[in-house]
């Protein structure tokens, strides 16, 4: 998972690139880059936050009025500063591209680039794939008199041929913007547009958070295989293009977007609300009765107060977040996820002690970081804990994106509720019903179209045994690397057993 912007007007966007990126900070937090074009490629991309990469020397490098910036969240390979994108090719045109999501038939793909094209991708980043499929697609065409027409068909055999989830924003140096999704739509990407007494400023971007901060005006979501050029003339042109039935990512919705962003035209923070209300017929059914409400800062914050207003129990901010530390979700290995949620996370010990407390988290992924928050509210005094998901049991690897890519990793995948209970050390675990997660987020509801395979095992792509089996093998390998090097710390592939304490 990672966040994409790309802005193209009539002065130079790196100002807007800059702002856009940091509203998209919670999306990555292992690299960041930028590239600009005016008549040349400018590129400047490192390791870090985005305060942390781009300095003021940097910034006057990056000149132009046509961009691209991304943040990194690793959920392949190495942070290896070469993989922070963008990524660039001086031919044909001159092309820079950025990308969030993740290709699952990189093997397949990667062989029929060698092999039809004679390209060999340079790392192990599946955005190479992407623009060297276009790429070689596009050097089919007649480059003396490119047409609107020949990019879209070349689009259009780059979605045919690279699976996955994918929304990419292209620079065609000389001429124009492009963006586009895969054909199920899975990762989410935005039109906005703002006009300037010199004419209007176009932008592209993960989540419409940007646009508030640039006072931008929402256009449209961008839809499952459609594409979306800006000339060099600022004409707009749309096509949708190898679309199949949408399939959008529901864990955006339940924790990875900010919760002001607005996904095809539902307000993250109102469905979060509606998570929290959903569960309190199972609270009610359970039989516990928790004297507070509390949230893990900050995405189970909208589902706890919904949660407390269903069931008539005060709500309260019991646990304070460091805002300077990371999202422990996004931190690469498990002790340093543990480590994160230790630092960033303190009790107010006056509200919890001697009180039973139901907890709402986001998600129970690997269970260590629920345990963590158990102890340090049983730590602060409270009387009994129940840990409250608002997301269904995570049974199913995730392969487009999100960092659940080893069903050993899954707790639930591996034990029963009971079992993670115990694991966990509450007094009680209540899960989301994802029968009514997928009512919520249905077809007919306005939503259009959900990915829930990380909670049901049915990938929209199809048959996936065998890329699972590939990524499975690619992040093994990796770590076995990692745990060959003397500074770092060896993490166990394997979901700890619930017994262990």
């Amino acid at each position: 998972m990672c966040g994409i912007v790309g802005f193209f007007g009539p002065d130079d966007v790196v100002g807007d690139i800059v702002i856009g990126l940091t509203a998209l900070q919670h999306r990555g937090q292992d690299a960041a880059g930028i590239a600009t074009f005016d008549d040349n490629f400018h590129l400047h991309k490192g390791n870090g936050l985005i305060n942390d990469v781009f300095k003021p020397k940097h910034l006057k490098k990056l000149k132009g009025n046509i961009g691209i910036g991304h943040v990194r969240y690793t959920t392949q390979g190495s942070n290896d500063a070469e993989l922070a994108q963008p990524f660039t090719t001086s031919y044909p045109f001159g092309l820079s591209m950025v990308h969030n999501g993740n290709v699952i038939n990189f093997r397949q793909a990667a062989k029929r680039l060698h092999e039809k094209y004679h390209v060999l991708p340079k790392t192990s980043n599946d955005l190479e794939l992407i623009m060297y499929t276009f790429a070689s697609e596009l050097r089919l065409k007649n480059l003396d008199a490119l047409s609107v027409v020949d990019i879209f068909d070349a689009v259009e055999t780059t979605q045919e041929l690279v699976k996955g989830a994918y929304a990419t924003i292209t620079v065609i140096a000389g001429h124009g913007l492009l963006a586009f999704n895969d054909p199920n739509g899975i990762r989410p990407l935005v039109m906005g547009r703002r006009d300037t007494p010199d004419g209007p400023v176009f932008a592209f971007t993960s989540e419409s958070t940007c646009f508030d901060y640039l006072d931008f005006e929402f256009v449209q979501d961008i839809g499952p295989g459609q594409a979306v050029f800006i000339d060099k003339d600022f004409n707009v042109h749309f096509k949708n293009a190898y679309a199949k039935p949408k399939a959008f990512c529901v864990f955006e919705q339940i924790y990875f977007a900010r919760e002001d962003s607005v996904i095809h035209g539902r307000l993250v923070a109102r469905e979060r609300v509606r998570l929290g209300k959903m569960l309190a017929r199972k609270v009610i059914e359970s039989g516990i009765e928790p004297d507070m409400v509390i949230d893990v800062p900050s995405s189970g914050y909208f589902a706890a107060s919904g949660l407390a207003e269903a069931i008539g129990v005060p709500y309260r901010r019991a646990l304070v977040k460091n805002n300077h530390m990371g999202r422990s979700f996004i931190v690469s290995s498990q002790a340093g996820r543990e480590d994160v949620v230790k630092k960033k996370l303190n009790p107010i010990r006056e509200f919890v002690e001697g009180k039973k407390v139901a907890v709402v988290d986001d998600s129970i992924v690997r269970g260590t970081t629920s345990r963590r928050i158990v102890r340090i509210l049983r730590e602060a005094g409270a009387k009994e804990v129940y840990f409250i998901s608002s997301a269904p049991p995570i049974i199913s690897p995730c392969i487009y994106g999100i960092d659940m890519a080893m069903s050993t990793e899954l707790i639930a995948a591996n034990y029963t509720e009971e079992e993670i209970c115990r694991y966990i050390e509450a007094d009680r675990v209540i899960y989301q019903d994802l029968a009514d997660l997928q009512e919520l987020f249905a077809a007919d509801k306005g939503h259009g179209g959900s990915c829930f395979a990380c909670f049901s095992g049915q990938y929209p792509t199809g048959d996936v045994t065998k890329y699972l089996r590939h990524i499975q093998e690619e992040r093994t390998s990796h770590r076995e690397k990692k745990e060959d090097r003397p500074t770092e710390t060896s993490v166990s592939a394997k979901a700890p057993a619930p017994t262990e304490h």
